[in-house]
């Protein structure tokens, strides 16, 4: 199986030992996005803030791979506070819309440097 790791000017950057994408045949894997900046520094914000900035990120990810987010077939979702839960909701359906990726979220997970991340699965684009 061949596999790459497509990114561009616009990909988000990490120091981290990982790749942000990694394609495999037809299946996009996008790691953990969070609120961070284009050099991978973490941008402290509300819920709302973080998680709009961690799918945005995502977002620019899939493009760089030939995809976009109505083409994610599952996400992984890490809530750090319960309380957001129904926020959180309420935000995904903004970016998601059905038929909806399949999805698994955990909470109480992350460190208190961040509210909230985000990781997928895609397909390209057709």
């Amino acid at each position: 199986m061949n596999l790459t790791y497509p990114k561009d000017a616009n990909t988000p950057v990490s120091s981290l030992p990982f790749s942000p994408a990694v394609r495999a045949g037809d299946l996009i894997f996008v790691s953990g996005q969070a609120s961070v900046d284009s050099t991978g520094k973490i941008v402290p914000d509300t819920f709302e803030g973080e998680f709009r900035r961690s799918v945005e990120n995502m977002r620019k990810i899939l493009e760089a791979a030939g995809s976009d987010l109505a083409h994610v077939v599952q996400t992984r979702n890490y809530v750090r506070d319960p309380a957001n839960l129904t926020r959180y909701n309420e935000l995904y359906r903004e970016y998601f819309t059905e038929p909806f990726p399949t999805r698994m979220t955990l909470t109480n997970c992350l460190p208190t440097t961040l509210h909230y991340e985000i990781e997928c699965v895609a397909v390209p684009r057709t």
